[in-house]
């Protein structure tokens, strides 16, 4: 099989979004807002106060639906709680979009693509945000 870049980001966030049958355009576009001023970079003294738009870097924006896995019961992930297909690119093109707005360079993948994602985490910091 053929391999393709199709996105890549130097210094910034790699956002994975899943989204749930019950997530709203205001929901993606508080998201967005919250994950622009997300204070997750160090600043001089080490400490968390800076955010991808203080440190003027990029975002990487991947769909995962399976983030929205119920595992409760079994051993067999349900995804019955994830969007149709139709809801769930609409809102996660908004958050791109709105990320857009907020003047940074963001990157996506390609909707409902199996995909290989590699990431170098560079720090102790992995944030689940839920609206």
């Amino acid at each position: 099989m053929g391999e393709e870049l199709v996105a890549g980001i130097g210094l910034g966030l790699c956002i994975l979004v899943g989204v749930a049958h019950v997530d709203t355009e205001d929901e993606a576009t508080e998201l967005a807002w919250k994950l622009a001023r997300l204070r997750i970079f160090s600043n001089e003294e080490g400490k968390f106060d800076r955010s991808v738009l203080d440190v003027h870097g990029d975002v990487l924006v991947v769909s995962q639906f399976t983030l929205i896995a119920d595992t409760t019961k079994g051993n067999r992930p349900s995804f019955a709680g994830a969007a149709s297909p139709d809801q769930a690119e609409r809102l996660y093109e908004l958050v791109i979009e709105q990320l857009r707005n907020e003047e940074l360079r963001v990157e996506s993948g390609r909707f409902g693509a199996s995909m290989q994602v590699e990431l170098c985490n560079d720090g102790p910091v992995t944030v689940t945000l839920e609206t």
